[in-house]
């Protein structure tokens, strides 16, 4: 498979990564070995692009895939790995960067994340959480730097940021998720923040291609909006081989236009019998998309639901289910 350059940093990456957050215990739940076959599998079918985040604890998949595999700097033919932390203080970057070099049994990583920037104050209120991946990235610790975000006015700023070498946006043609200040986006305003981006030189890898799952149906149109942006690469989360294979056929442009997978409904649950409406969901959630019903439970508005998975790990008593 070929490979883009990553904006103007010294790494290569190819045209479509893998998401491990889906294997994780948020989404499929799959056992250690089975997971882990799944990453050694997109490896060996030439995926050389590897997102996870402190936040998914997945960490041990990749250890596991990886075994054997050079992970240095100095193997050109290496799996980038993408990190991201949620934290917002310096020793809480500091320790979430160590956490994930002790968990993959590292000391040097291609590239690690902001996790979820928002609009403002929360770019600012996380500067100390920025200074030290600009610390490490200057250690060589960490190798290139940057955020995640769903929404256009970030995407927009990094651009103007000298030391921000990554940009991960959340962008698909339906605008499902893309948000702008405290309301939504369109997908034409992340797209022109996005080509900003491109233009400064930031290396793009894009998320939410099929809006979380809802935009499947349309496999071939999804991928082709988000790639025609120039996007160096696009970020899909695959919890079966079969999938692993179709976009491969994709990236390699032997996939026909007329493909289309087949595709199962796949929703957000939460059992009310469970729920004890601590609002911990609804606060968590990145699209608004869960709320308090009439009975005072949390209950999902599935017309806006990412299916993201993002709401499950903070219910305290695990009411949260997807199936």
């Amino acid at each position: 498979m070929k490979k883009n350059k990553l904006g103007n940093t010294d790494l290569f990456v190819t045209p479509i990564g893998l998401g491990v957050l889906t294997i994780g215990y948020t989404q499929l739940d799959l056992p250690l070995e089975e997971g882990a076959e799944i990453v050694k599998y997109a490896y060996e079918k030439g995926i050389r692009l590897f997102d996870t985040a402190q936040y998914y604890e997945t960490y041990p998949f990749i250890r596991e895939a990886f075994k054997g595999i050079d992970l240095s700097p100095d193997n050109p033919d290496r799996p980038i790995i993408a990190s991201k932390s949620l934290d917002h203080s310096y020793e809480e970057m500091k320790a979430a960067i160590h956490e994930c070099l002790d968990a993959l049994g590292i000391d040097h990583i291609d590239i690690f994340k902001m996790h979820e920037v928002r609009q403002e104050p929360d770019w600012s209120d996380r500067a100390g959480a920025w200074q030290c991946l600009i610390d490490y990235k200057k250690k060589g610790i960490v190798g290139a730097i940057g955020v995640s975000t769903h929404h256009v006015d970030i995407t927009e700023m990094m651009a103007d940021i000298p030391e921000c070498d990554i940009v991960f946006p959340l962008i698909n043609y339906a605008g499902l998720g893309i948000r702008k200040g405290d309301g939504p986006g369109t997908a034409e305003e992340m797209a022109a923040a996005i080509k900003k981006c491109l233009d400064a030189g930031k290396g793009v890898f894009a998320m939410k291609a099929f809006g979380g799952g809802n935009l499947t149906n349309t496999y071939m149109k999804s991928l082709n909006y988000v790639r025609d942006l120039g996007c160096h690469s696009i970020m899909i989360g695959m919890g079966k081989k079969s999938e692993i294979d179709d976009i491969v056929r994709y990236a390699e442009g032997v996939l026909p236009e007329e493909y289309q997978p087949e595709t199962k409904d796949k929703k957000i649950h939460i059992d009310q019998g469970d729920c004890e409406a601590c609002y911990s969901c609804v606060e968590r959630c990145p699209n608004n998309a869960i709320y308090i019903n009439d009975a005072g439970l949390a209950d999902v508005n599935y017309d806006v639901c990412l299916t993201c998975g993002y709401c499950a790990p903070v219910c305290p008593v695990r009411a949260i289910i997807m199936w």
